[in-house]
């Protein structure tokens, strides 16, 4: 998280415990990418705590660079892929198929950019007023295809979906988005990762509405008794 690494320890811990129960509500395969949201997101807290205290000693200069790496990794790699593939397997609908593929596509090509990006140029981690700013040494031709393709890839695939209540989560993701872009734009990346975290509740809940019905056995027609 983005104030501090207890913080970022402590969201860590209940977001795993969010995500386990997620997974314990799955009832087909196609659920497993989607109730694992809240696993990825407590793993991400996690890394951040770990950068946290690498930052404040200089002894762990690799370890940091590692845990660097693998924060920006999930942040800007996997969730551009993660949310439309997740969303595209959980809707059993076929209304919004066609579009649910472009966001997948548009997820694909971001996040293969963004790797080469991440892999290819200086990228480095700074506390700096009670924040971590990621300094990124991306090409200045990211600013606005990158933009464009990461937003539209992870914010529009909740309200392209027949799934009851995942608008929920849109909503909460473009909040989420717009209150860091506002309020801590130099801070971004690491914010909004904190902000988003909160869509795990709604992971749970979407997942508990969705298969709530199959707890239930239904009764036996009574012409079929003998």
């Amino acid at each position: 998280m983005c104030f501090s690494a207890g913080a970022s320890f402590g969201a860590g811990i209940v977001l795993s415990a969010i995500g386990m129960a997620s997974i314990r509500k799955v009832k087909s395969m196609p659920q497993i990418l989607f109730a694992s949201i809240p696993l990825m997101f407590a793993a991400q807290q996690i890394t951040e705590g770990l950068l946290w205290i690498t930052l404040r000693d200089p002894s762990f200069v690799s370890i940091q660079r590692n845990l660097t790496y693998v924060f920006l990794f999930l942040a800007q790699v996997t969730w551009p892929v993660w949310i439309p593939i997740s969303i595209l397997l959980l809707d059993k609908g076929t209304k919004y198929k066609r579009i649910q593929k472009v966001f997948v596509f548009m997820g694909v090509v971001i996040s293969i950019y963004l790797g080469y990006c991440l892999f290819v140029f200086p990228v480095e981690a700074q506390i700096m007023d009670y924040h971590i700013l990621y300094v990124l040494h991306y090409p200045h031709t990211r600013s606005l295809f990158g933009s464009v393709f990461y937003i539209v890839a992870i914010l529009a695939p909740p309200f392209f979906s027949t799934v009851k209540r995942l608008w929920m989560l849109g909503l909460i993701v473009f909040f989420s988005f717009l209150v860091s872009i506002l309020f801590y734009q130099y801070y971004f990346v690491s914010v909004w990762c904190f902000f988003a975290s909160i869509t795990s509740v709604s992971v749970l809940f979407i997942l508990r509405e969705i298969n709530g019905s199959k707890n239930t056995v239904p009764p036996v027609p009574a012409q079929l008794i003998v």
